[in-house]
């Protein structure tokens, strides 16, 4: 999903959660909606996929979008080697509220 298709579901008023994926070992942030479907999408920009370095950016370029409001994952690789699929909503203190 494109990044500038959000401002058409916030318009449609469409219920949608964004998540900060941040990965253990890695300086990046990458951005992922779940949609009211429960389907995952990776936020591109121009077809490639939406890296950041800091969280700072990342709260900017959401707000630009007229989002508020975000949660930040890790991915940690235990979870990864052992085959468990990540799970953002059990528990809740897996996922940190960002408010901006």
């Amino acid at each position: 999903m494109e990044l500038k298709e959000i401002a058409g579901l916030i318009r449609r008023q469409d219920p949608f959660e964004i998540r900060v994926i941040g990965h253990a070992g890695s300086r990046y942030y990458q951005l992922e909606l779940e949609d009211s479907d429960g389907t995952c999408h990776e936020v591109m920009h121009r077809g490639k996929p939406l890296l950041f370095r800091a969280l700072d950016e990342v709260k900017a370029t959401l707000k630009r979008q007229g989002i508020h409001r975000a949660y930040l994952v890790h991915h940690v690789p235990q979870d990864e080697v052992v085959g468990r699929e990540a799970n953002y909503r059990n528990p809740l203190s897996s996922r940190i509220p960002l408010v901006f």
